[in-house]
């Protein structure tokens, strides 16, 4: 890999060519990244994962850690090449000119985002509230839980973001809990190493292949987030030479915290029980043999699922901007609010469409749902880097090697495909979904076209 650079005047995004205020710096966007990524995939899905695929935990997270890598880069040479938000829904345009295909993508990217905000907002009113009360009803919970979000971004994104840095820290804390936790069983002699080595599915064959892949598919929603941050594009210093470091700086670090805390769940709990649990998590701490409060554990794994929503809310509206400056939406929808600067329409959107969304499903398929969706916007975007070869820009920016786009166009497709072993209804909800896209997009052209702008 290669990334070159002029001095900062010639690269792009330094001045003001936004209405948006170019808040966040280099080590904002790397904890912004990696908090994008950690938080309700890793503490709500890891149970689910483990009912797929069994003690070997640990395979799917470095299967799904290298699929990430390859698409990472391909977002990373795109960023580069155009600064601007919108991120998938821009590459899109720029590489095929299909208007329809535009929106469709761009309308997969924000449902996707919006589903794992949901299932966050599930997943905090599931397992880990139930450790302090179950007074509440959870979807209830869930629809607060969207609207305390929602006034919070619409506040601003400096402080969006710096509320996504305290949490970031906080749930790395937890994270770091459970690695301590299992170093400790290692020394001690605890757990069972040779969990690590079963696989539910017996045999060697297909049974097994399907297998891995299901479990690699549901895990990969752990990994999903890095591609949101393209779309704060127009909020970041400098971002042509900011974004290569802060996308595979998150992509590894949560890569590997990943890959440990399987291995300790699985060295710590039986997958049985691991997949009875929508807080599995709890289940290592309670299983290890450091005396850690399990309330404490609930708050931060509470913290880490609040991130999660927080920065999908906030990175869905920023794609509503990003659509309506580039004409896939109407322009109202690119409203900001003034002297806040903040994308007042979209936030309120997206806000609504995640309350609907939070009685759709538990959190494992909310989560499969997003991974689905992003998987397929995923093979999308590394052909979209190809194709975008031929077309120059003036500036240097990061250029990926060509066998990477491929690989990575070829094993999200596979991951999307029927072989993971998928549940129908993540099929199904993804149609609902595209059909609303659809819809949209009709009702679109005609105002468009009654105004004369088509």
């Amino acid at each position: 890999m290669s990334t070159t650079g002029r001095d900062a005047a010639a690269s792009p995004g330094r001045g003001e060519d936004t209405p948006l205020r170019r808040a966040i710096g280099p080590r904002l966007l790397i904890l912004f990244v990696i908090g994008d990524i950690l938080g309700t995939g890793i503490y709500a899905t890891t149970g689910q994962v483990a009912g797929k695929i069994g003690g070997a935990l640990w395979l799917p997270f470095v299967i799904g850690f290298v699929v990430a890598l390859l698409t990472a880069a391909s977002y990373v040479e795109l960023v580069g090449k155009y600064p601007k938000a919108a991120g998938a829904a821009l590459y899109t345009q720029k590489a095929f000119k299909v208007p329809f295909l535009t929106f469709i993508v761009a309308f997969m990217v924000m449902c996707s985002g919006l589903s794992s905000a949901s299932a966050a907002a599930r997943a905090f009113s599931g397992d880990y509230l139930a450790e302090f009360t179950d007074f509440f009803p959870p979807t209830l919970v869930a629809i607060l839980f969207v609207l305390a979000l929602a006034a919070l971004n619409l506040r601003g994104v400096s402080e969006s973001v710096k509320t996504n840095v305290v949490l970031t820290l906080v749930e790395l804390t937890g994270l770091l809990v459970i690695l301590t936790i299992g170093a400790w069983a290692v020394l001690t002699g605890d757990g069972e190493p040779s969990r690590l080595g079963e696989f539910q599915a017996e045999g060697t064959g297909y049974a097994l292949i399907t297998s891995v892949l299901g479990a690699t598919a549901l895990g990969f929603f752990a990994f999903v987030g890095f591609e949101d941050s393209v779309n704060m594009a127009e909020e970041t210093k400098d971002p042509v030479r900011t974004f290569p470091r802060a996308i595979f700086t998150g992509v590894a670090v949560t890569g590997t915290i990943y890959v440990l805390v399987a291995l300790v769940s699985s060295l710590l709990v039986d997958y049985r029980v691991l997949e009875d649990s929508s807080g599995p998590l709890l289940e290592v701490v309670k299983a290890g043999g450091i005396d850690f409060p399990p309330k404490l554990f609930a708050l931060i794994a509470l913290f880490a699922v609040t991130n999660s929503a927080l920065i999908n809310i906030m990175m869905a509206s920023r794609l509503c901007y990003g659509m309506a400056n580039e004409r896939v939406l109407p322009r109202g929808m690119g409203r900001v609010l003034p002297g806040r600067r903040t994308p007042v329409v979209g936030i309120v959107f997206v806000s609504l469409l995640a309350i609907g969304l939070v009685s759709t499903g538990e959190i494992a398929g909310l989560g499969d749902t997003t991974a689905f969706l992003l998987l397929c916007v995923f093979a999308v975007v590394n052909i979209a880097v190809l194709v975008l070869r031929r077309d120059r820009v003036e500036h240097r920016h990061f250029r990926t090697p060509t066998a990477l786009p491929v690989l990575g166009a070829i094993t999200a497709l596979i991951l999307a495909s029927p072989l993971s072993d998928r549940p129908a209804d993540v099929y199904i909800r993804a149609g609902v979904l595209l059909s609303i896209g659809i819809g949209l997009w009709v009702l679109n052209k005609m105002v468009l076209k009654a105004r004369g702008e088509a």
